[in-house]
């Protein structure tokens, strides 16, 4: 059994890895499987996504003779990675009480 994943938890755990260091893609969706079940198709579009909405950059490093597209966090994206953070914390608790506390908020 698995919980589905919102779009939203998504944008959260990737501006997470980014604010971390400016990586790639396949790294970041390694990053991610370490919490949940991700594959590259889904990850990508979460990517141009924020990239969209100037919370992620891009730019191209020469790696083994190749570009790789490394993707650093905006400003914007630092803001949007604390609301996301705020937001978390107070879900997760709420959540954790219904679970652990058989229903009391």
């Amino acid at each position: 059994m698995g919980l589905s994943i919102s779009s939203n938890l998504l944008d959260a755990l990737v501006l997470s890895v980014v604010r971390n260091e400016d990586t790639y893609g396949y790294k970041i969706t390694q990053e991610i499987r370490n919490a949940m079940d991700i594959s590259e198709s889904t990850l990508y579009p979460v990517l141009r996504r924020l990239q969209k909405d100037d919370c992620l950059e891009t730019y191209d490093m020469s790696y083994m003779g190749r570009n790789r597209r490394y993707y650093k966090i905006t400003q914007k994206g630092i803001l949007t990675h604390e609301l996301y953070k705020k937001e978390w914390q107070s879900y997760k608790s709420k959540i954790d009480n219904i679970i652990s506390d058989g229903g009391e908020i």
